[in-house]
């Protein structure tokens, strides 16, 4: 896999999802699913999007104690998702538990990548609410050492410190980054953000946009632009 935008549906019902992704006319953006989406429609709304042909990134953040995560991950690693993830917080041993039961018997499995810092978090509210109080970018820095620690491919985090995750961890360890907005956008409720060009030329792997699509006027042209700012592909 290389780099593209990945479209999060964070739709409420199966109706808006098909609805929003018939817009595509034949073409199959790589989409998350996330939250709101898996528990209002559960497991059968993965697998119909995946007949559908979408890669999938299943978005569920998982993070409990390693058992519990290890025997939820064997029941995902079924859906035939492209990528999945967990919180990095949960913990070295939890992520090598997820890992354990990620993997299928044949030792394939999909991609996971641990969440470092939310992209509403700053550095007051991690203070504040979580105290901790390393600064936000050492604070992510450890939660991917961890995460490569652990085996994982990749991590979720800021645009603003994917380039940094990549001189830590290396070129191969992948950066998910959400907090994506055109210039002319709002922010909404993202504190740590960047354009899909400004992403690009700092080296995030994959980018994820939501509302920036979803909430557009005319969402294939949004994702259209996307993709053209992030890879300098036309779609």
């Amino acid at each position: 896999m290389g780099k593209d935008v990945i479209v999060a549906c964070d739709f409420a019902s199966r109706e808006q999802t098909m609805a929003f992704l018939d817009r595509f006319s034949g073409r199959k953006p790589f989409v998350k699913i996330g939250m709101e989406l898996f528990y209002a429609e559960g497991p059968q709304m993965v697998r119909e999007i995946r007949k559908r042909g979408h890669r999938i990134f299943l978005d569920l953040k998982l993070h409990d104690i390693p058992n519990t995560v290890r025997k939820a991950m064997s029941v995902l690693r079924d859906l035939d998702v492209d990528i999945t993830n967990l919180h990095a917080a949960g913990t070295v041993a939890m992520m090598e538990a997820a890992l354990e039961g990620l993997t299928r018997p044949d030792g394939s499995r999909p991609l996971l990548i641990a969440v470092t810092q939310l992209t509403s978090t700053d550095q007051a509210a991690m203070e504040r609410d979580l105290w901790i109080e390393r600064p936000l970018d050492q604070v992510v820095m450890h939660y991917a050492e961890n995460a490569r620690k652990a085996g994982l491919d990749g991590v979720v985090c800021s645009p603003l410190e994917a380039e940094k995750v990549h001189a830590v961890c290396g070129r191969d360890f992948l950066t998910v980054t959400p907090g994506i907005r055109f210039a002319d956008a709002a922010a909404d409720d993202q504190k740590r953000i960047m354009t899909p060009a400004e992403a690009k030329r700092i080296g995030s792997d994959y980018i994820v946009v939501g509302r920036p699509i979803t909430a557009a006027a005319d969402p294939v042209e949004a994702w259209e632009r996307c993709v053209r700012e992030f890879t300098d592909e036309a779609e």
